[in-house]
C-alpha cells in the first residue's frame, strides 16, 4: 500500500521526533556523565569516577583478576593480529607490553625484588594509574557512547568554529574533547578523540593537534597536585591559570613544527566526514547536523557494544604499556642519575627566568617526560613561586610516559614518540615562559 504524501509527512514529523528525543536523553545522560560533579560517600566527582570507585573499592579481588587478564590479552594481542612486526616502535613496544606482563603479575601476586616493591614504585603505579584506568577506559567507553554518537558533537561544534578553528586549528567539535579531558581524564579524552577520528571527523593532523593539546589529567587530579604542594588555598588561581595557559600552548604548538607539519589526510579506511563551515542560521545548521548524525546510527545496544569493544581494545594496549613504560620512567628517576642530566635541558631557561630555585626547577621539569606527579613529589619543600610553577607545567605539558604516550600509541593516531618528545619539551619551554611572571605577580 502506497502512502499519500500526507502519510508521508506524519512519518517524517515522527521519525524527526523520535530522533529529536533521542538526541536530548542520550546527550543530557552524556553530559551528567562527564561534566556533573556530584558528592557521594565523602568524594565530590564525576559520574564515571564515582563508578570506577565503587567498582575498585567493593570488588578488588574482581579488579585484580580483571587486570590480570587485560596485561595477559594485552601482551599477547600483537603477537596474535601481527602487529608486533608492522615497525621498529611496534616491535619495542610488544616485548615492553610482555616485560608489562611479568611487571603486574609479580605485583599482584606480591612476589619479586625488593625495589619494585618500594611503595613510589610499584605499588603506586599499580594502585594510582593501572587499576583507575584500567576500569575506567571500558566504563568510560559505554558512557562515550551516549555523548558522541548522538548529536552533541555536531550541535556544539557548529557554535565552536568561530573560536576552535582560528585559535587550534581544529574543528568546532573538537571544544567537547578538551573538556572532556579536563573534567574527566586524558584516557577519556583519547578515547573520544580517537574514536572521532576513525569515523573520518578528524583529520590526522586535526586529531595530532587535540591529542597533545587537550589531553591532560583532570581537575580531580590537578586537586591531588595542589594538595601535594599546599596550593589548596590558592586552588581558582592555580586551576584557572593552569586552564588558561594551557591551551595558550596548544594554540602555540599548533602552528610550530612537528604540529603544523602533519598530513591533512583522514584515518585510513575511513570516510572523511570534515565539518560545514557555517556563516549563517547557526542554530538550524547545528540542528541539522545534530540530526543526521542521530539517524546515521547503529541501534542503541550496538553502539554501547561498539564502543565498550573499543575501550576494551584500547585497555589492552595501555595497560601492559603503562606498567613497563612507566615502571622504566619512574625507577631511573628514582635510582640514577639520568634526569640530573635531562635537567641541564631546562637550565638556560629557569636561570634566564631568575628562578629562586633554577637547577631543583629544571630537574623538575625534566622529571615530567616520566610521569606528571614526580615533579610535584621532588618540589615539596620549595618556595611557594617553585611550587606553582612546578604545578602548572607538569599539568600543561601533557604528554608523559607513564600513561598519556602509551595511551596515544595505542590509538590509530599516526604520532611518534619522537615527534611526541618535541612536543613535551616545546610545551614545557612554552609554559615555563607564561607562568613565571604570573607566579612571580601572586607570590613574588
Amino acid at each position: 500500500m502506497e502512502l499519500n504524501e500526507s502519510s508521508r509527512f506524519e512519518v517524517s514529523k515522527k521519525v524527526q521526533t523520535f530522533s529529536a528525543v533521542k538526541m536530548i536523553i542520550c546527550s543530557l545522560i552524556g553530559i551528567f556523565s562527564f561534566f556533573v560533579t556530584f558528592e557521594w560517600q565523602g568524594k565530590s566527582s564525576i559520574l564515571v569516577d564515582h563508578i570506577v570507585t565503587f567498582v575498585s573499592k567493593n570488588a578488588p579481588q574482581l579488579v585484580n583478576v580483571y587486570i590480570l587478564l587485560i596485561l595477559i590479552f594485552g601482551a599477547l594481542y600483537p603477537f596474535v593480529t601481527k602487529k608486533w612486526k608492522k615497525s621498529k616502535v611496534d616491535i619495542v613496544l610488544s616485548i615492553l607490553k610482555v616485560g608489562g606482563l611479568a611487571a603486574g603479575v609479580m605485583l599482584i601476586f606480591n612476589f619479586g625484588p625488593a625495589w619494585l616493591f618500594n611503595p613510589d614504585i610499584g605499588p603506586f603505579l599499580m594502585e594510582k594509574l593501572i587499576k583507575p584506568v584500567g576500569v575506567l577506559i571500558p566504563i568510560g567507553a559505554i558512557f562515550l557512547a551516549l555523548l558522541v554518537s548522538y548529536g552533541l558533537l555536531e550541535f556544539i561544534g557548529v557554535f565552536m568554529q568561530p573560536v576552535m578553528k582560528p585559535v587550534f586549528r581544529t574543528p568546532g567539535r573538537s571544544a567537547v574533547d578538551a573538556v572532556a579531558s579536563f573534567v574527566g581524564s586524558y584516557s577519556v579524552g583519547l578515547l573520544l578523540t580517537n574514536r572521532v577520528f576513525k569515523d573520518g571527523k578528524y583529520t590526522i593532523k586535526e586529531s595530532a593537534i587535540i591529542a597533545t593539546g587537550f589531553s591532560t589529567v583532570s581537575a580531580t587530579f590537578m586537586v591531588v597536585v595542589a594538595k601535594t604542594l599546599d596550593l589548596m588555598e590558592h586552588w581558582n588561581a592555580f586551576f584557572w591559570v593552569t586552564l588558561v595557559i594551557t591551551f595558550v600552548v596548544t594554540a602555540i604548538t599548533a602552528r610550530i613544527y612537528p604540529l603544523r607539519s602533519m598530513s591533512n589526510d583522514y584515518c585510513e579506511g575511513a570516510t572523511p566526514q570534515p565539518e560545514i563551515i557555517v556563516k549563517k542560521d547557526r542554530l538550524k545548521t547545528a540542528w541539522n547536523e545534530a540530526m543526521i548524525a542521530v539517524d546515521a546510527n547503529p541501534s542503541l545496544l550496538k553502539n554501547l557494544y561498539l564502543h565498550l569493544k573499543d575501550g576494551v581494545i584500547m585497555t589492552m594496549g595501555v595497560i601492559p604499556s603503562i606498567l613497563s613504560i612507566g615502571l622504566l620512567g619512574v625507577v631511573l628517576a628514582t635510582y640514577t642519575p639520568v634526569f640530573d642530566v635531562v635537567a641541564y635541558i631546562f637550565a638556560p631557561f629557569t636561570y634566564l627566568l631568575q628562578l629562586p630555585e633554577p637547577m631543583l626547577t629544571a630537574k623538575a621539569l625534566s622529571l615530567s617526560i616520566a610521569e606528571m606527579f614526580l615533579p610535584s613529589l621532588l618540589v615539596t619543600q620549595a618556595v611557594m613561586v617553585t611550587k606553582f610553577i612546578v604545578a602548572v607545567v607538569s599539568i600543561s605539558a601533557i604528554l608523559f610516559f607513564s600513561a598519556v604516550i602509551p595511551v596515544i600509541l595505542s590509538t590509530d593516531i599516526p604520532l611518534t614518540i619522537r615527534q611526541m618528545i618535541i612536543i613535551w619539551f616545546e610545551r614545557v619551554v612554552l609554559t615555563l615562559i607564561l607562568v613565571t611572571p604570573i607566579a612571580f605577580l601572586l607570590f613574588g
